[in-house]
């Protein structure tokens, strides 16, 4: 809504938000693009308003609330497979869930850290670990054909890295890669992160350790 323009709407969604979400302790999403809208996208309506300035203070993408908040030592799964990170731009770049390449930064990754803690599983390395996969919500309709050449290139790298699985962050994302390998039979398989840290497998049974 906000990427296409509809500022009238946004500001009262923001509003409608806030009001449902403003008494709670924390708020958890599975979306890193969401997260970050909240923070920083309702700010040009709400910057000021205390109710505002709490909430997204207590917003979180889950990986980043596992990681941040609850710091779990393990998650008592294992995932014996050649797993690609796809790192997407929001979660990455907008509320910090890694280290951009582009930033002379100390590394860091939320997400490899939490991945770390499961049994088996082995994160290939990419040749571009942060780029973007093309999908940009109505960048992926309106330049459909850049979104996918974008989102092959994407494929191409897990492939070339040796993955049998591409996790990430980001649904969005997961499933504009997902379509793509889908309708082209490529030998991969997508998972939200969440996914495996909740012990499922790709072929949909559980892996968790008694």
């Amino acid at each position: 809504m906000a990427n296409t323009g509809c500022t009238k709407d946004m500001k009262e969604l923001a509003l409608h938000f806030v009001e449902l979400f403003k008494d709670y302790e924390y708020i958890v999403g599975p979306s890193g693009s969401c997260v970050s809208m909240v923070r920083n996208g309702y700010a040009q309506f709400l910057e000021g308003n205390p109710d505002f300035e709490s909430l997204k203070n207590k917003t979180f993408e889950v990986c980043e609330f596992l990681h941040d908040i609850i710091k779990p030592q393990s998650f008592n799964v294992s995932f014996p497979y050649k797993v690609g990170l796809h790192n997407s731009c929001h979660s990455h770049r907008e509320i910090g869930l890694g280290s951009p390449s582009e930033r002379n930064i100390p590394y860091f990754n939320k997400l490899e850290a939490l991945l770390s803690k499961v049994d088996g599983i082995e994160l290939v390395k990419l040749s571009r670990p942060d780029e973007c996969c093309g999908f940009g919500g109505t960048f992926a309709v309106t330049e459909s054909a850049i979104s996918a050449f974008m989102g092959k290139d994407r494929i191409a790298d897990h492939l070339n890295a040796g993955a049998e699985v591409i996790t990430g962050a980001d649904m969005s994302c997961l499933m504009h890669m997902d379509g793509l390998i889908r309708r082209e039979g490529k030998p991969l398989r997508v998972m939200h992160i969440v996914q495996i840290l909740n012990g499922e497998d790709p072929h949909g049974t559980s892996r968790t350790r008694s």
